[in-house]
């Protein structure tokens, strides 16, 4: 029985693997190789995990070194020197006063213990999200989930939580066109505190740039006049970096493009280039409102994981690849907009960096195309390039390679990409 027989009987997954069949043998920086010997160009590094490319060397290196001297000790029974490295590194790259950090496995965990920090330390209990949102797939992370499609037979939820429309702008809730719209979407937020809540709301739950959204991607001012409303009802900004920080937009922190100082904020994916880890940081005073007990995690802040991150961190430091992506997001997205002039099934390009977004439309009113989203990411496969799928109508293509991808193999994504539209283009008449 080979691989793909052995998941179809023993391992219980709700993706669809079909689309992408594909059984990975080995992997190194931007490529990926196949069992039976083929070579993939990675334009989804994991669901933008290895952003520092596949098995880093200095980070593999880390990793090695610490797994010779201690794998699991529970840093949260024993002191462990990598955990409080990397506690100390995050504090120092992250932006504005966030200073203590919780470490846990994965994105869902780390939102969460964001969500009951919150709680405790503003002893509120109710929380404003956003629609198209995605936060996690647990009872608690889906609650503040604003996707149908990622909630369907997982509830109940946790009540108090109300969802304001997302800066979309290609699909703008109000019919508006920015700039001319004002940020309706942004001062709507107050309408949703005011009169779809008791007024006890702990925090206002956002991610800088939306991934599984469909790299839905705010105007530059849109946090800025949220944070305006927040401050004025005593609410905490909680920002979820778990697909959008380490380099990913072209800043270490998605967050950083907008200008303004978080209370909490989230990661995971990216922080150990594909070891398992996640965490939380906050001010000094919203962390210190847990209490010796009110939370653990068995292996949060493993010490081979951390190892691995602070190798990561440092990669970014002396390449300096947040620049480099900066560089490469652009002649992508503007590469994809020149794309989109001759193409009329390409509705909308956006993102920041290399978090790129292309959302397929069947007409002039903006019919989603998911089907076509989901030909074109098979013949991208099939010419070897692979692609995500996102958004909430699964009508759009995400770009999000390893970061280290060379500018060369970033145009060979992009031929591949431009001859898949066009041959679902010609199929469609």
């Amino acid at each position: 029985m080979d691989t793909i027989e052995k998941y179809k009987e023993y391992v219980n997954t709700s993706m669809v693997k079909e689309i992408d069949p594909v059984v990975i043998d080995h992997a190194k920086g931007a490529l990926i190789y196949s069992e039976d010997g083929r070579e993939y160009l990675d334009c989804y590094a994991g669901i933008s995990v290895v952003n520092a490319g596949h098995c880093n060397e200095e980070v593999l290196e880390a990793a090695k070194t610490q797994m010779d001297k201690l794998v699991h000790a529970c840093a949260y029974v024993y002191y462990l020197k990598p955990v409080a490295d990397l506690a100390e590194k995050l504090a120092e790259i992250t932006p504005g006063r966030l200073k203590k950090t919780f470490f846990s496995n994965s994105g869902a965990e780390a939102n969460e213990g964001a969500m009951r920090v919150a709680k405790q330390f503003t002893n509120r209990s109710e929380f404003v999200a956003l629609q198209c949102s995605f936060h996690g797939r647990t009872v608690g992370t889906l609650s503040i989930t604003g996707n149908s499609g990622r909630k369907k037979g997982g509830g109940p939820y946790l009540p108090g939580v109300a969802f304001a429309p997302p800066a979309y702008c290609y699909r703008c809730a109000f019919g508006q066109k920015y700039p001319e719209c004002g940020l309706r979407c942004a001062k709507f937020v107050e309408d949703v505190i005011k009169y779809q809540t008791s007024g006890r709301v702990a925090a206002f739950i956002a991610e800088p740039v939306m991934g599984e959204g469909g790299i839905i991607t705010p105007p530059q001012e849109y946090f800025k006049e949220v944070k305006s409303i927040l401050d004025r009802y005593g609410i905490l900004l909680m920002v979820d970096e778990v697909q959008s920080g380490f380099g990913r937009t072209g800043k270490f922190f998605a967050i950083e493009h907008y200008d303004v100082e978080p209370d909490i904020m989230t990661m995971a994916k990216g922080i150990a280039d594909g070891f398992p880890l996640s965490a939380f940081i906050a001010r000094e005073e919203i962390a210190n409102s847990f209490k010796p007990g009110d939370h653990l995690s068995t292996f949060g802040g493993n010490p081979v994981s951390c190892a691995a991150s602070l190798a990561n961190i440092k990669f970014f430091e002396e390449t300096n690849l947040c620049n480099d992506v900066a560089e490469k997001g652009k002649w992508m997205s503007d590469a994809l907009n020149d794309l989109k002039k001759d193409n009329p099934l390409i509705g909308d390009v956006r993102g920041k960096g290399l978090m790129i977004g292309v959302e397929l439309v069947k007409d002039k009113n903006k019919t989603p195309a998911p089907d076509e989203a989901a030909k074109i990411k098979k013949i991208c496969r099939e010419k070897g390039v692979l692609v995500g799928l996102g958004g909430v109508n699964s009508n759009v293509i995400r770009i999000q390679p390893p970061l280290i991808i060379s500018k060369e193999q970033l145009q060979f994504a992009f031929n591949v990409i431009k001859q898949s539209v066009v041959d679902v283009e010609r199929e469609m008449g």
